[in-house]
């Protein structure tokens, strides 16, 4: 297999989508090429037969992102624009700006859906003319994705056999939905198929082919799961097979299918926001030191960092077939670059700032200066930004740390300085920064202006994970400077506390926690820089430079690493962008004066006006970051870009402030199943819980791990002291009230089974603790039945027979329930039949139902390991076998022991008799604001 193609055509042929490898002439390159096959999406190298035919329709395409596999649809997902940022040892750089999706259902569909690309290609979307690798691709701003599709565009793809002069043939239902359609998929489908989405509010032309005016660059990748009017008529107006009681069950694939449309769209515009680099040549996920300057037999996926590797899982299908040929691997952050000249005046007194550049190949000189070449240093700064894959997501959604030490919105930022032309015999200096979330187990809600850090986990979870991550970064980076910016008062001075506390108990010798010892320096941001003194943050830099100093920074000469960086600065706020940010830049603005000065030269990125250069690039660093996470370009970017803090700055921070409230409160959810998925975290089920909860839970977090720790803390609680076996212990559902079978909300349990009893442990899973537990004999136990336990209809989820399923059971309560809470103290719950003593005088009231039993449910929980029915008959079948060991050692009636019952807890009809119009009116609000 020859190596990674730099240009390809995609065809769809008979026998699937063909991917041609193209030399930079425009001509086949080689003789081997890729298919897809329709339907099943796989793939193979196949030998290319004949030459392309100029009359042959194809996309043009800078490589392949991957395959999007939903289950019932594949789609190849094709980079079909790209813009070149940067250029590192002669190797360009590139930021993906648009994406092409084609379908794999047919070759009718996979048709339509390359003519209509490629005609959009022709119109001047996406050039068809054959560039050369180096040349940068014509320029085009993506849309705002909260805008409209165009009527010109709508046009274009509702007649596109007017456009490419192919034959009127009907297409398959798929491609008609969304190609041709001015229902559920019209709308859709130009932001599908465009490479600039049109502008809002458009005006209806249906005979114009014009391009679509060219709309603002995008500021906020998170409003994709905002929907457009079609997405709401696709998700909330179901066939009428659909309705009533046939609608019993629904399956992965009908809430897939539901969903495709908006997640298709999703991908087009998050992998199309400029979030996303990538180079032919040069591996962007490894530092300047750990790439090799010399060519290399291994192909380039095969050196890039995982941790980095952002569409490693859609190209799987690739990689498993060793198609060196496609795999081009992506990063999500940042990369910019500026060149600049420093240079001695005539009088030779003082080094000066003669030229700056947008563009690494050109240094423009600046007017008045005299400068002797011979005397003049070209130069050239490069910030590359790596987003881990690990933990990743939105703000909100995704705090804090999991389990194997992974935090949230964790950075490596990676600042070099080098010459022009990256000349070997000169050195090359490159710093490394660090940002990542607080690494404690906490969590703040979307929906408040200021929300309150909430940790939760017991002290020991919370110092495991804390040292899981700091034992990766000091494997990773060395020694290890913390700089935390939260705030020493308000709602973050908690999670402050808990942080310095937790770095505390790692550096105790007595623990022999971690083997190096962190430096942790806490910082007051908001005290220190109030009043828009953001100057003020050199009070921390110089608390910094000594430990700055003694990590040092990477120096290359002669492909050699004659100095290595021994550690790393790690600076943290709450959301880990705005504050961070303008310490980051502080830093790397000192390193580089540090650098210039090892090489003899100075410079003032303070006061001279001509190194405005420096501040934009981390500035632009800064909101590339900030829009990823939070939606927005970050807060306190005027300092950055300037130095200088206003009341304009200010303002505009409120208002971006207001715009990610609203983003956090109705995108993230959508986007954040969306990014699970492609990133592999979960599979396509995860539609399946966002389409039932119109949100999702944070996958990082294994929860089976999670309940047997529970189930372990509940044992340790509930049966001390006690003489008791343990035969079982499971977590599960519960109503929130006891002796009822439907009081929302549901909340997870744990019950345990002993040899002469169960407990009911209602648990505190923010604190790790026991909140009561109740004991039943299982003599006790009357009745047990188990099947169907449907709680909702308000989603097709809720209503799958198959999934929701439980058991119940009643036992003798003699009058009353004990409870015993955490406290150990006896607390009593009263039972259906309990009675109040009356005031003296009075004749007590006859009780109103004179039952002693009580009522227990649960409800099965998801499970890695086996279905749910399976687990409720195995949990019923061992009750039952334990209780009739009890009854038979007390010689009791064994004829008269309860046998487990088939029958439904809830069934699907009382469920939807049971389901208020209040609540179905709370859910349809709430589809409509977040779906």
């Amino acid at each position: 297999m020859p190596g990674l193609a730099r240009k390809l055509h995609v065809v769809a042929a008979a026998n699937g989508i063909l991917i041609h490898p193209v030399s930079p002439k425009g001509k086949p390159d080689g003789s081997l090429g890729v298919q897809l096959k329709y339907n099943s999406g796989e793939v193979a190298a196949i030998a290319l037969k004949h030459e392309h035919e100029a009359s042959e329709v194809r996309i043009q395409a800078h490589g392949i992102l991957g395959l999007l596999d939903l289950g019932s649809a594949k789609f190849l997902v094709c980079i079909t624009q790209r813009d070149e940022v940067a250029q590192i040892r002669g190797k360009p750089i590139y930021v993906i700006t648009d994406v092409t999706l084609l379908p794999l259902a047919s070759q009718d569909e996979a048709t339509k859906a390359v003519q209509s690309a490629a005609h959009l290609q022709s119109q001047g979307n996406t050039a068809v003319h054959e560039d050369s690798d180096h040349e940068e691709s014509e320029e085009g701003d993506v849309a705002d994705i909260n805008e409209e599709t165009s009527a010109e565009t709508g046009a274009a793809l509702e007649a596109p056999e007017q456009a490419t002069g192919v034959s009127k043939k009907e297409p398959t239902s798929f491609l008609k939905n969304v190609v041709q359609n001015k229902g559920s998929y019209g709308k859709f489908a130009g932001k599908w198929f465009s490479r600039v989405p049109p502008a809002m509010k458009p005006t209806r032309e249906p005979a114009a082919l014009e391009e679509a005016p060219e709309a603002a660059q995008i500021n906020d990748t998170r409003a994709t799961t905002e929907p457009t009017e079609s997405d709401e008529t696709a998700a909330e107006e179901p066939s009428k097979s659909d309705t009533g009681n046939d609608m019993k069950t629904t399956t992965h694939k009908s809430n897939v299918e539901t969903l495709t449309p908006r997640i298709l769209r999703s991908a087009k515009l998050f992998f199309g926001s400029r979030s996303f680099y990538f180079s032919y040549g040069h591996d962007l996920s490894a530092r300047l030191a750990e790439e090799s300057p010399f060519s290399t037999s291994s192909p380039l996926h095969r050196r890039v960092d995982a941790n980095f590797f952002w569409n490693r899982n859609l190209v799987k299908p690739f990689i498993d077939k060793s198609l060196d040929l496609v795999i081009l691997p992506v990063i999500q952050g940042f990369v910019g670059q500026r060149a600049f000249s420093i240079g001695k005046s005539e009088a030779g007194e003082n080094d000066v700032v003669v030229g700056a550049a947008e563009k690494p190949e050109e240094v423009v000189a600046a007017e008045g200066d005299e400068v002797t070449p011979a005397k003049q240093s070209d130069l050239l700064i490069t910030i590359i930004s790596r987003r881990l894959v690990k933990r990743a997501g939105l703000r909100y959604l995704r705090r804090g740390v999991d389990d194997s030490g992974s935090v949230a919105n964790f950075v490596e930022t990676e600042q070099i300085l080098s010459t022009q032309d990256w000349s070997t015999e000169q050195q090359t200096f490159s710093l490394l920064q660090i940002r990542g979330s607080i690494p404690l187990f906490f969590s703040q809600t979307p929906y408040s202006a200021k929300p309150v850090p909430v940790l939760f986990g017991s002290e020991g979870t919370n110092h495991a994970a804390l040292k899981a991550h700091f034992a990766s970064m000091a494997e990773k980076y060395g020694q290890v400077q913390v700089a935390s910016l939260v705030d020493k008062s308000g709602v973050e001075k908690d999670i402050g506390e808990a942080y310095e506390n937790g770095v505390k108990w790692l550096n105790d010798p007595d623990n022999a926690a971690i083997d190096k010892q962190i430096a942790f320096e806490w910082f007051y941001f908001h005290k220190e820089c109030g009043g828009m003194r953001f100057e003020n943050v050199s009070i921390l830099l110089s608390t910094l430079e000594s430990s700055l100093k003694s990590h040092g920074w990477m120096i290359l000469q002669n492909n050699t690493v004659t100095t290595q960086q021994t550690g790393v600065l790690r600076t943290n706020c709450m959301d880990c962008l705005d504050r961070t940010n303008v310490t980051q830049s502080a830093v790397g603005a000192w390193a580089l004066q540090q650098q210039l000065s090892e090489l003899g030269l100075s410079i003032d990125l303070h006061s001279d006006p001509k190194t405005k250069w420096f501040n934009t690039l981390w500035a632009d660093n800064g909101d590339a970051i900030s829009r990823q996470y939070a939606g927005t370009a970050a807060l306190k970017g005027d300092f950055t870009r300037t130095r200088k803090r206003n009341w304009t700055g200010a303002l505009s921070d409120l208002s971006l402030t207001l715009n990610r409230y609203y983003n956090n409160i109705f995108g993230d959810y959508f986007l954040q199943a969306c990014i699970d998925f492609y990133l592999g975290s979960v599979g396509v089920e995860i539609f399946d819980e966002f389409e039932s909860e119109m949100m999702t839970r944070d996958h990082a977090i294994d929860m089976d791990k999670v309940r047997q720790s529970a189930t372990e803390k509940c044992v340790q609680i509930v049966l001390e002291g006690s003489d008791e076996d343990l035969r079982h212990g499971w977590a599960l559902s519960c109503p929130h009230e006891a002796d009822s079978l439907r009081a929302m909300p549901f909340e997870e349990c744990v019950l345990l089974l002993t040899d002469v009893a169960l407990y009911f442990c209602r648990f505190d899973w923010s604190t790790e603790k026991v909140g009561s537990f109740e004991k039943v004999d299982l003599a006790d136990i009357t009745e047990i039945w188990r099947g169907t336990y449907v709680t909702s209809t308000l989603a097709p989820g809720h209503m799958d027979e198959q999934k929701n399923v439980g058991f119940a059971m009643r036992y003798k309560t003699n009058g009353h329930a004990i409870v015993r809470t955490n406290t150990r103290s006896m607390d009593n719950e009263k039972a259906v039949g309990d009675t109040k003593p009356e005031p003296e005088g009075k004749s007590p009231k006859k009780p109103a139902d004179s039952r002693t039993d009580r009522l227990l449910a649960f409800k099965a929980v998801p499970s890695k390991t086996s279905s749910e029915p399976d687990e409720v008959k195995q949990m019923c079948d061992e009750i039952h076998k334990t209780m009739m060991k009890v009854r038979e050692m007390d010689h009791l009636d064994l004829s008269k022991a309860p046998a487990v019952q088939e029958k439904d807890v809830i069934s699907l009809a009382e469920a939807k008799k049971a389901t208020g119009y209040i609540e179905s009116l709370g859910y349809s609000l709430k589809k409509l604001v977040w779906a």
